[in-house]
This record gives structure tokens, sequence and C-alpha cells, in this order.
């Protein structure tokens, strides 16, 4: 197991530690599942944008090579 340390004002830490035991939880476990979430929040919204870029490439038009060779006279 490993252990990450952060650095907190003195008004952070009494809001952290009062808000953890007002209620009832673990301070590691806390910080921990507020991490993660965060994380899986921001690889969800990766997740949407690459769906919704599919999905517009989908809807675009494409050319062969040949029709872009005859759009450019070549």
């Amino acid at each position: 197991m490993s252990t990450i340390s952060l650095r907190l004002s003195e008004d952070e830490n009494k809001l952290i530690r009062s808000y953890v035991e007002m209620n009832n939880l673990n301070l590691s476990s806390f910080i921990r599942d507020i991490v993660l979430d965060k994380i899986e929040d921001d690889l969800k919204l990766d997740e949407k944008r690459i769906l919704k870029a599919k999905e517009r490439a989908k809807q675009e038009k494409t050319y062969s090579h040949e029709e872009v060779w005859d759009m450019l006279g070549i």
C-alpha cells in the first residue's frame, strides 16, 4: 500500500477534519473516494467527447482520392 501526502492550510485542514468527523467518515477513505470519483468523472467526459466526435465524423462527407484529384483539376 502507498501513501500520498498533500499540503493544506490550517483552515483547509480544520474544515476537512470537521466534515469527516461530523459525518463519521474515515479520512483516508473519504479523500481516496473523492479523488477516484473525480478521475472517473473526467474519464466519462473524455468518453462522451470521443463518442460525439465519432458521431460527427460519421455525418461528414468523405471523398475518395479520385474525387479530390478531380476537384483540384489534377
